[in-house]
């Protein structure tokens, strides 16, 4: 299993223009061989006054289904579209912990 949490910072006043995009494309990520987990989610406390960020917390099968989610036609699609409604993005790929691993 893999999970990724995805942290974006969106530009001012484009929240909404970016939600668009990105929850009718979690629509098709969550219909994925592999998807476990994809939710899109907002922060509940606005710190410093900026509420401008977003989160995606995902989980997969494997490191396979994964890339196999990057490679597809709607993700290149979804990047194309919210490339300039983005001021900078954060992910982590994590494995669950087990003893005797890294």
């Amino acid at each position: 299993m893999v999970n990724v949490i995805a942290r974006m910072e969106i530009k001012p006043h484009c929240m909404d223009a970016f939600l668009d995009v990105l929850l009718a494309n979690a629509q098709i990520v969550r219909t994925e061989n592999g998807c476990l987990r994809y939710d899109v989610c907002r922060d509940l406390e606005i710190k410093d006054g900026n509420d401008n960020f977003v989160t995606i917390l995902e989980t997969w099968e494997s490191e396979s289904a994964l890339r196999a989610h990057q490679q597809t036609p709607h993700m290149q699609s979804y990047r194309e579209k919210v490339r300039d409604l983005r001021l900078h993005t954060t992910v982590n790929v994590l494995r669950p912990a087990e003893k005797g691993i890294g």
